[in-house]
């Protein structure tokens, strides 16, 4: 009778908890985990990111990121061939293999564009942004907090949609409810279909005094097919 009792104060107090938290209060929390000293819009760093997939070979990106100049380079590294984009602001430029002089058939080869290195830009700075970017204008907020049990443990969760111009995915982000750490992020193109992949996020690496992400494993959501594992390094 005394454990039926604790777990009913349990499941009511992880409910309360729910309740009593907004969604704006959850994210708070969430960033005061991830960067303590706000130092996400003043980040200036380097840092190593490998990706393993299946039946593929590793591939290694250098990354850096200058919040506050707008700059970024990203320097892929891959069956021997390296290629880079760099931004100062708008301008961009590409180097295959240190050479900016790049062949219109290597251009397609490698599908070296200003508009892809742009698309690996925001790609980048999202997610290794959050959760410090929900607070970007264009993030819709879900108005409450839902409790979700996934893998087998209980998470506070924030939904998130976006304007139009930004972007027309749904994600909803998993927090652990004690420590507000971010463990699981989750996206759909079309929540009715069951699209979309989910990542599961684990250890922590610092950059520049923020705890970002250490290994990140993608998974699609309809069946858990396995795509990869990103593992961030210090450079």
């Amino acid at each position: 009778m005394r454990w039926i009792i604790i777990g009913f104060i349990f499941i009511v107090s992880n409910t309360n908890q729910a309740q009593s938290i907004t969604s704006q209060e959850l994210l708070d929390r969430a960033i005061m985990f991830h960067d303590p000293n706000n130092q996400w819009s003043k980040l200036d760093d380097t840092f190593q990111v490998l990706m393993k997939t299946p039946k593929s070979t590793d591939r290694l990106s250098i990354i850096n990121l200058n919040i506050p100049r707008e700059q970024f380079t990203l320097q892929v590294e891959k069956d021997s061939v390296s290629y880079s984009y760099t931004y100062d602001k708008k301008d961009c430029v590409i180097r295959l293999n240190g050479a900016t002089n790049i062949s219109e058939e290597d251009h397609k080869t490698y599908r070296l564009t200003c508009e892809r290195g742009s698309m690996m830009r925001n790609y980048y700075t999202y997610l290794y942004g959050l959760p410090m970017k929900l607070k970007d204008p264009g993030s819709i907020l879900g108005k409450k907090v839902l409790t979700k049990t996934f893998k087998g443990k209980k998470y506070l969760v924030l939904k998130v949609n976006y304007e139009e111009e930004v972007g027309k995915d749904v994600w909803y982000f998993y927090f652990d409810p004690n420590t507000y750490a971010m463990e699981v992020y989750q996206f759909y193109h079309d929540e009715t279909k069951n699209d979309g992949e989910y990542i599961l996020l684990k250890g922590l690496e610092e950059i520049q005094g923020i705890q970002m992400p250490k290994t990140r494993a993608w998974y699609y959501n309809k069946d858990d097919k396995y795509l990869g594992t990103d593992i961030l390094m210090k450079n």
